[in-house]
């Protein structure tokens, strides 16, 4: 849960950190119910990736370890599990959403977070 609430008070700045300290409860109840992937080097956890069946819910990475392929190793382990996915990303976390372009993802719709009122896109891969 550190690594959940750090990664998501650092890529979010245009987020109170207050809004992701109000779903720290919520999410720990949800995580369990996800398939959840770690990323673990000398039994230190670097980061995981979160499931709910073709659904991406997150890949969160501790912050010594980004820009490392931590992330880009969690993605592919859930590509190589998959025939498709589905994730959704604000707009405003522009590093995200060209590591997800870079991944093959494509920009399927735009919306709007219900929560935060903050643009996000859903964007899909296929095999």
């Amino acid at each position: 849960m550190t690594i959940w609430l750090k990664s998501n008070t650092d890529s979010h700045s245009f987020i109170s950190p207050d809004y992701w300290k109000e779903k720290y409860a919520e999410v720990m109840l949800m995580i369990p119910q996800a398939e959840v992937y770690i990323y673990e080097s000398d039994g230190v956890i670097e980061g995981f990736i979160g499931l709910d069946n073709n659904y991406i819910a997150g890949i969160f990475v501790d912050k010594p370890y980004r820009s490392n392929g931590v992330g880009t190793s969690l993605l592919n382990f859930a590509k190589n599990c998959r025939n498709k996915l589905i994730l959704t990303v604000y707009e405003k976390n522009q590093s995200a959403v060209k590591f997800y372009e870079k991944s093959g993802f494509i920009l399927e719709s735009t919306g709007k977070d219900r929560d935060t009122l903050q643009t996000e896109y859903t964007m899909k891969w296929k095999r």
